[in-house]
């Protein structure tokens, strides 16, 4: 039988999943992207050549691997075809390997402009969104107006629930906003051009998985953003809009539970966030500022600076718990190898009182204050390496701590961006 793995983030996104998802895609058949839109953005860099993904599955560049986009993904048509185009100018037969569910939300330019206009109203209050309208898309999606791909190939029914949106959105846009309206007809008539050419690629995705399974075929399933962004678990209201931990695989994907066999959450050797949000290791420093500078920390989607601190293994045990994970990707841990020394946040001081856990209530975790313990740098380049006896003894002994402090096992240790820059302990 296949066995079937979760590969998801458990930092605030930006771990380098992207990598991970295409280096362990060579035994799979499938690759399953089950939530968020087209706000997510994976780098991969093969043999020295980039690609940055959005909406389409990390394991496009394997030419005997399917993917697959869930029912749980909101989805930017244009953005997904601009996408397609990119790739095919590569050479990669995109249509022949995407499957595109026919239960997917359709994101709309109505959700875009909500999205901006509301960031915009909040001003500094705001939550810092990408502005790419996925919020306001599941918005739709959960009061039970959005509209499915399916409906896409009804034109009047299509046609009909659009207006009830343009009706609902614009009046949102003008009368409270202040912003522009979108003419309905303007987006009826680019939907049903866009619609044609995701046909091909549009099936059963729930029927396919299934197939998948039955067969003994293996499935990787990859997650967007981090564990920490998980709208209900995350770190609220500074989260995304859709489910970020492993259980959402089940909902997104409509693949089963019980049919999962592992989850490696992938984590950097140090932490990132972008956008506003409690970071209680953030590092406001020249040492901070070096991370970033190193490791290249501006977001693939946006292109925003990212925030840089120490390792939070509180936030890490939370993660661990809330997606069951068996093990444990290390990435970038190059950036780290000038530094004199490494702190490692060990646990919370909460007045006076200690803390393994990050607290749930936000106000709490804002006044949390992170209790360090110094590990000695190894100012030496781990940048490439392939194997685990070539990294210096306090790079060994760094990972054995992290290890030992979160209590699972690392598999994965990336050393650079490009798929061969990698130290594989356990496949």
């Amino acid at each position: 039988m296949g066995k079937n793995l979760v590969v998801l983030g458990t930092q605030w996104g930006d771990e380098g999943k992207g990598k991970i998802v295409d280096l362990l895609t060579e035994k799979v058949r499938a690759v399953v992207r089950y939530q968020g839109g087209h706000n997510a953005g994976h780098t991969l860099i093969i043999n020295g050549r980039k690609t940055i993904l959005h909406l389409i599955p990390s394991g496009i560049l394997r030419p005997n691997v399917d993917c697959v986009i869930g029912n749980g993904v909101v989805l930017s048509l244009p953005d997904l075809l601009e996408e397609i185009d990119s790739l095919k100018q590569q050479g990669v037969p995109v249509e022949r390997q995407l499957k595109i569910s026919a239960a997917c939300t359709v994101l709309l330019p109505y959700h875009t402009a909500i999205d901006q206009a509301r960031e915009a109203k909040l001003g500094k209050s705001a939550i810092g969104t990408t502005g790419r309208g996925i919020g306001p898309a599941y918005e739709d999606k959960v009061a039970r107006r959005g509209l499915h791909v399916a409906d896409l190939f009804y034109p009047s029914r299509l046609l009909k629930n659009l207006k009830l949106l343009a009706e609902y959105h614009n009046f949102h846009l003008e009368k409270y906003y202040a912003a522009e309206t979108i003419p309905v007809e303007k987006v009826y008539q680019q939907l049903i051009i866009l619609s044609e050419q995701i046909a091909p690629m549009v099936t059963d995705t729930l029927q396919l998985l299934s197939t998948y399974r039955e067969r003994g075929d293996s499935i990787l399933f990859e997650g967007a953003q981090g564990s920490l962004l998980d709208v209900d678990l995350g770190t609220y209201p500074f989260v995304t809009s859709s489910n970020t931990t492993a259980g959402a695989v089940s909902t997104g994907a409509g693949f089963g539970p019980r049919y999962l066999d592992a989850v490696l959450g992938v984590t950097k050797a140090y932490v990132t966030r972008v956008g506003a949000g409690p970071f209680p290791t953030e590092l406001k420093d020249a040492v901070g500022e070096q991370l970033g500078e190193r490791g290249k920390e501006f977001g693939a989607t946006t292109g925003r600076k990212r925030r840089c601190g120490w390792f939070d293994v509180p936030m890490m045990r939370r993660s661990i718990q809330l997606n069951s994970v068996s093990s444990l990707a290390i990435t970038k841990l190059d950036v780290l190898d000038m530094l004199e020394t490494i702190k490692i946040c060990t646990d919370y001081r909460f007045q006076g009182e200690i803390l393994a856990m990050p607290p749930l209530d936000l106000a709490v975790l804002e006044q949390c204050e992170p209790v360090y313990e110094e590990c000695p740098g190894w100012k030496s380049s781990t940048f490439g390496l392939k194997e685990y006896q070539q990294l210096p003894e306090e790079a060994k002994m760094y990972l054995y701590q992290l290890e030992a402090l979160c209590g699972v096992p690392i598999d994965i240790i990336s050393t650079g961006p490009d798929r061969s820059e990698t130290i594989i302990l356990r496949r």
